[in-house]
């Protein structure tokens, strides 16, 4: 088996391999990324981009046969559709399991880019009571940075994606290096004006969203153009994916390598040096076996992904997996609890409508157990996401009536509403958790098992958001006509995470403040699988800014001869 040389090697080509691609690569490094997709090219391969349903052989519904054989749990996910289902994975042919008692939808998508493509592109900070509240409160294992550990990292990020967004002045909600906002609508602004007069604490802003609104020739990404219709890929590049900004930047500096459609099934470890030796793949085309080393290894295969490549490089000196001398690799998984909290029709604004399809909604960030614990049986916290939309000619699928009167009826303009969902605080337990299956996938690597519930703080937490939005949405003059407060499946969120923590104490935890193992000299896990909490907002930008802060950090090891 021929064995390649690198500098570094780089799993996974979504947010953090791609950040971890350019910002090596910039550094003078030779990298090799590997990708178990297919390669999709940008502006080549995004076939369904301006297709309108017509045009579509189910037009634009899908293949409901197809789907409930072959993608019963992506298409659950709120971005899949006829347009977008090549982008995510079939799951007959990418098989996990769940433990009896467990309900996780694991939404994946295996192509050159990742979930770059698909993903929400919110973009928040997190402060530190968020990084300080594992310590706080007691649970999971204390953060070994804090905000100000961050930050520069965090600018540095926004200043390559380009992030839109509002200057507000929240501790809780850092205010960021941002692009000029997106605007509220009507409703969302008169409801921002109503909501504030009554709950001082309590803002609607627009969503931060990383969709350019001013363009970047340099990187050659134009402004956003808005269809709303992001995840089927945009030529324009106006909307931040490892093919429009970081995968041209990583490849500009000749020194990257791209293989795709490689599975990583373990890493080699060398009990001498303390250091992966060797990166081992399958080539899913020609099932060859192949493999490659180099001086560091960055793994950035989506949290459970690089948990599971972990799990499986387990050899006699670590029986239980590579870099797992703390025991906890594998546990304190988390995903946001997730729902709807509120729908409310909004009178008085009839006369008016919209135009365009704004691709972010509005947030109202948390406001609860901050300064002082107010939260009744939870002691974190919770944001909104969602907006106010305009009854279309669509509403029609879901009303009785045919002719022509019917469609006359459907003419006029439909009330607005507005909607809130919850995204609370997912507690670290050891209880959920990923473990190896006996089951094996059709590539003879082991199945990725796992076991998630959430808890009673999330319930506590949903119970009072549902609460709190109605009472908000009330008190602005609107009526609610729903609301729920318990969670969808884990994975709902789309926004799993844990399971390869970070921590100060090599006994309680897998990564050091580095995102480097502390018992694998040469390893970094810098995408989801090193988060010790979950915080309640979005967590690709903070992603990105400890992949940064890790490249950085590395370089600097290598160049001082430490690994």
């Amino acid at each position: 088996m021929e064995n390649l040389q690198f500098d570094a090697i780089v799993v996974g080509s979504g947010i953090t391999g791609g950040w971890a691609a350019k910002q090596l690569t910039e550094a003078g490094l030779k990298v090799l990324m590997l990708e178990r997709g297919r390669k999709i090219e940008h502006q080549v391969d995004y076939e369904n981009e301006t297709k309108a349903p017509w045009e579509m052989p189910f037009r634009g519904v899908g293949d409901t046969e197809l789907y409930n054989r072959e993608y019963s749990v992506q298409m659950l996910n709120r971005h899949f559709t006829e347009f977008t289902q090549d982008h995510f994975v079939n799951d007959a042919d990418q098989p996990y399991q769940k433990t009896k008692g467990s309900d996780f939808d694991w939404f994946r998508s295996y192509q050159l880019g990742g979930r770059s493509l698909t993903w929400g592109r919110q973009c928040y900070r997190w402060s530190d009571y968020d990084f300080g509240a594992n310590k706080r409160d007691g649970f999971g294992t204390d953060w070994p940075i804090r905000y100000a550990d961050l930050a520069p990292w965090y600018d540095m990020v926004e200043d390559f994606v380009g992030v839109s967004g509002s200057h507000e002045g929240l501790p809780q909600l850092p205010d960021g290096k941002f692009l000029p906002p997106m605007e509220l609508n009507c409703v969302e602004a008169a409801l921002r004006e109503r909501i504030l007069a009554k709950y001082p604490d309590r803002l609607i802003t627009i969503g931060r969203t990383a969709n350019l609104t001013e363009a970047r020739p340099e990187q050659g990404r134009a402004h956003c153009q808005y269809r709303s219709i992001c995840a089927r890929g945009c030529s324009y590049g106006a909307y931040f994916s490892t093919q429009s900004a970081t995968l041209p930047a990583a490849k500009k500096t000749g020194l990257l390598t791209v293989v795709t459609d490689a599975q990583v099934t373990k890493l080699e470890y060398d009990a001498q040096t303390r250091r992966v030796s060797a990166v081992h793949w399958i080539d899913t085309k020609t099932s060859e076996r192949k493999r490659a080393s180099s001086r560091i290894v960055f793994l950035n295969a989506g949290a459970f992904n690089s948990v599971h490549v972990l799990l499986n490089s387990a050899s006699e000196t670590m029986p239980n997996g590579l870099a797992n001398s703390s025991g906890v690799l594998g546990t304190h998984i988390m995903d946001h609890a997730n729902t709807m909290a509120a729908m409310a029709v909004v009178p008085g604004f009839e006369d008016r409508t919209s135009f365009g399809n704004r691709p972010t909604g509005i947030v109202i960030p948390r406001f609860r157990n901050l300064d002082k614990l107010d939260g009744d049986g939870f002691t974190r916290g919770y944001s909104f996401q969602g907006g106010a939309l305009q009854g279309t000619w669509t509403r029609g699928k879901r009303m009785p009536g045919i002719g022509e009167d019917f469609k006359e009826e459907l003419h006029k303009i439909g009330p607005w509403s507005m909607v809130l969902v919850v995204f609370a605080d997912s507690m670290p337990r050891a209880s959920n958790r990923l473990t190896l299956s006996k089951r094996l996938d059709p590539r003879g690597v082991p199945q990725l098992e796992i076991a998630f519930a959430h808890g009673k703080e999330e319930l506590a937490a949903l119970a009072d958001a549902k609460k709190e939005a109605a009472a908000m949405l009330n008190s602005a003059g609107a009526h609610v006509v729903m609301g729920f407060d318990q969670p969808g499946h884990g994975g709902t969120a789309i926004h799993e995470m844990g399971g390869a923590r970070m921590g100060w104490d090599p006994k309680t935890s897998v990564l050091n403040r580095w995102s480097q193992s502390h018992d694998v000299a040469n390893l970094f896990v810098t995408d989801g699988a090193q988060m010790s909490s979950s915080a309640c907002q979005n967590p690709s930008l903070t992603y990105m800014a400890l992949t940064a802060r890790a490249c950085d950090a590395a370089v600097k090891m290598l160049k001082e001869g430490v690994i």
